[in-house]
């Protein structure tokens, strides 16, 4: 006889009305509504592609669908009228979420996945690395970052290749400077050296068509300071709200009270479609030789120069 194991799940007593966790779980009433919002945040929008990519009920779906955007976690937005079809965005309010859902993950990679150490990088095999390659195929979200200038920059634009490499984080001398014990942390050094190598390849990889792009969660400013001391000749992105982070559920560690990128490299197409991955990152010079030589083969560039420029 098969064993059905049910879990139901209570509704949230209320009556903590100064409480600001008890008010949440008011609103995030279960693990569907977590899900719901993770897979929206990724550019899952629409009913019928959020009740195949979830494989819950379309009556349950509804439900909470109705009772996020009665709290104005989500918005509804036409996309056609006949049949009446609507995208499901997130509001302010919504992206309000995305450090919980980071929190989330970063906690489950480490404590649940993982044997709770500290670190920078993940071993090959991991659920980590094997939620990093899954990304290979996939369409970058329509997400915005903040330029090292403030400005907000798409990831990647169409009509050239893009290489966009994922940063713990690169400081000015001037700055406040790296978190305590970062060089402790496996994996975290090498910034630096990863942004430097990037830039005396720049002009390889712009010949064979391709622009750079850094992205890590420091600040803006920091990301200026660092660009300016360093003489980095491509565009260094703030993530520093978890969109991208989130929308492609990338590995993530936390050190010095906030969220940290762990190193990561992606080749993006000109349609916008990823096409390699790099995770982990052991040498972050070498990998940049290596994201080159597969620009090239995969640009259908030749050339006869050394790749070590």
């Amino acid at each position: 006889m098969e064993l059905t194991i049910v879990v139901f799940v209570r509704q949230v007593d209320l009556t903590d009305v100064d409480c600001g966790i008890t008010q949440a779980l008011g609103v995030l009433t279960d693990w569907w509504t977590f899900l719901i919002v993770r897979d929206v945040a990724g550019g899952v929008t629409r009913f019928d592609a959020l009740q195949k990519e979830l494989g819950m009920s379309r009556r349950a779906l509804a439900e909470r669908l109705a009772a996020l955007v009665e709290h104005e976690v989500l918005e509804r937005r036409r996309y056609t009228d006949r049949p009446p079809r609507h995208d499901y965005v997130l509001t302010a309010k919504g992206e309000g979420l995305l450090p919980v859902l980071l929190a989330l993950q970063e906690w489950g990679d480490r404590y649940v996945l993982g044997d709770g150490s500290l670190t920078a990088t993940a071993e090959a095999g991991s659920a980590e690395h094997r939620r990093a390659h899954a990304l290979v195929g996939r369409r970058l979200p329509e997400v915005t970052l903040t330029g090292q200038d403030g400005a907000p920059v798409r990831p990647a634009e169409p009509d050239l290749w893009t290489v966009l490499f994922c940063f713990p984080g690169a400081f000015a001398p001037q700055s406040q400077g790296y978190p305590p014990r970062w060089s402790e942390i496996p994996g975290a050094r090498g910034c630096t050296l990863e942004t430097m190598t990037y830039a005396a390849r720049a002009h390889l990889f712009t010949a064979a068509g391709a622009r750079i792009r850094g992205v890590s969660t420091q600040r803006p400013d920091q990301l200026s300071a660092f660009a300016e001391h360093a003489g980095v000749p491509y565009d260094l992105l703030s993530d520093a709200d978890g969109r991208l982070a989130t929308a492609l559920r990338l590995p993530t560690f936390r050190a010095g009270g906030a969220d940290r990128l762990k190193r990561l490299t992606m080749l993006i197409d000109p349609a916008g479609t990823i096409r390699e991955v790099q995770f982990p990152v052991a040498d972050p010079a070498a990998s940049v030789d290596e994201m080159l030589a597969s620009v090239l083969r995969s640009s259908g560039h030749t050339s006869s120069t050394n790749v070590t420029g």
